[in-house]
C-alpha cells in the first residue's frame, strides 16, 4: 500500500456543474468520505496542523463538520461542541443571529458548551463566503472564549471567506482558486 501521506485529496473531491442552481460548481466531499484512507488522511492533516495549538474545544455548525470536527476533537484531547440551527439543542443556549446574502440565520450552542477562557477550533468541511464560520466565531466570542482557528477540508478561495473571518488563523487542506 502506498503512503496515506503522498494521496492527493483533490482526487477524491467530485466537482459537479450547476448545483444547488445554474452557475454554482459544487465541490462534493462525499467520495472523499467513502474512501477511508482518504478520509483517514484529511483528518490526520487537520490533526498535524493544530497539534501545537492548545485547543480546549472542537466546535461545527451542523452538519458535515461535524463528520471532521469529532474526530479531530479526540485526536487533540479536546472536547466536541456541536454548534445548531434553532430548536435542535434540548438545552439552555446562546444564539447569534446573522445575515447571508438572501436571508438571516441563528445558530445555538448549548450555554455549558463553550466556557469563558477556552480556546474552540471551529471546524467545517467547506470555507465559501464565510457567513456561517463568522457566525460561529461570534457565538464562541459571546461565550467569552477565545477562536484559536477555522479550519476546512475545502476552501473556495474566490468567495472571500477568509478575509471574512480575518483575524483568526484559518487553516484548509484543499484551495480552490
Amino acid at each position: 500500500m502506498s503512503d496515506p501521506a503522498a494521496i492527493d485529496l483533490t482526487e477524491h473531491i467530485r466537482s459537479i456543474p450547476d448545483f444547488p442552481k445554474p452557475g454554482i460548481l459544487f465541490r462534493d466531499i462525499t467520495p472523499l468520505l467513502r474512501h477511508p484512507v482518504a478520509f483517514a488522511e484529511s483528518v490526520r492533516r487537520l490533526t498535524e496542523h493544530f497539534r501545537g495549538h492548545k485547543i480546549d474545544i472542537v466546535a461545527a455548525a451542523e452538519a458535515r463538520g461535524f463528520i471532521f470536527a469529532a474526530p479531530l476533537a479526540l485526536n487533540l484531547g479536546a472536547g466536541f461542541v456541536p454548534v445548531r440551527k434553532p430548536g435542535k439543542l434540548p438545552f439552555d443556549t446562546l444564539s447569534f443571529h446573522y445575515e447571508l446574502e438572501y436571508r438571516t440565520d441563528t445558530l445555538e450552542v448549548h450555554i455549558d458548551g463553550i466556557e469563558p477562557g477556552q480556546n474552540v477550533l471551529l471546524v467545517d468541511d467547506l470555507l465559501a463566503t464565510g457567513g456561517t464560520v463568522e457566525a460561529c466565531c461570534k457565538l464562541v466570542e459571546q461565550a467569552g472564549a477565545k477562536v484559536a482557528g477555522c479550519a476546512f477540508v475545502v476552501e473556495l478561495c474566490d468567495l472571500g471567506g477568509a478575509k471574512r473571518i480575518a483575524p483568526h488563523e484559518m487553516f484548509s487542506l484543499i484551495r480552490y482558486e
